[in-house]
C-alpha cells in the first residue's frame, strides 16, 4: 500500500511540474505581442488568430455573451470598425499562471489610446487551452 500511495505522489508532482514551463509562458506572451501588434495595424483579423476557432469559443463583454468564433469577429469588426475607433492597444499582464498541464489563465487590464472618439482601458481574465500544440484563448471576459 505504501508504495501504491509513493507511486499516485511521485505521479502527481510529475504532472504537476510539467503544468507550467517557460516555453509555454513565453508562447502566451508571444501571442498577446502579436495580438497588441495586429491591433494597432488596424488587423482585426489577424488579432483574432489568438482565439480559438470554435462554435465554443466564449466572449463575455458589457453587453453580454457571444458564443464562437465567426461571432466574435464580427462584434469586434461592428464595434471598432476603422483604426480611428481601435486606436492603440497596450496590454499589461497582471497575472499568468497555469492551472493543468494545457489550461492557462490571464488576468490583465487593456489600455486603448484613442484620440479621435476617446481613450478606453478595462481589465480581462482570458482562459487559454493547448489545442493540438497550440494555444488559444478559450474564453475571453472583458470588461
Amino acid at each position: 500500500m505504501k508504495k501504491l500511495v509513493v507511486f499516485v505522489l511521485f505521479l502527481f508532482v510529475i504532472t504537476g511540474s510539467q503544468a507550467q514551463t517557460p516555453a509555454d509562458r513565453k508562447a502566451i506572451l508571444a501571442i498577446l505581442d502579436r495580438q497588441t501588434a495586429d491591433w494597432n495595424a488596424g488587423n482585426t483579423a489577424a488579432f483574432m488568430n489568438g482565439y480559438w476557432k470554435s462554435d465554443s469559443l466564449t466572449f463575455i463583454g458589457k453587453v453580454g455573451i457571444t458564443y464562437g468564433y465567426d461571432a466574435t469577429l464580427s462584434n469586434y469588426k461592428r464595434r471598432y470598425p476603422d483604426q480611428a475607433s481601435m486606436g492603440t492597444l497596450k496590454f499589461t499582464i497582471l497575472k499568468l499562471e497555469f492551472q493543468a498541464r494545457n489550461v492557462a489563465y490571464v488576468i490583465g487590464k487593456f489600455q486603448l489610446t484613442r484620440p479621435k472618439v476617446g481613450d478606453a482601458e478595462g481589465y480581462f481574465s482570458l482562459l487559454w487551452r493547448k489545442i493540438n500544440g497550440q494555444w488559444v484563448i478559450v474564453s475571453d471576459h472583458s470588461s
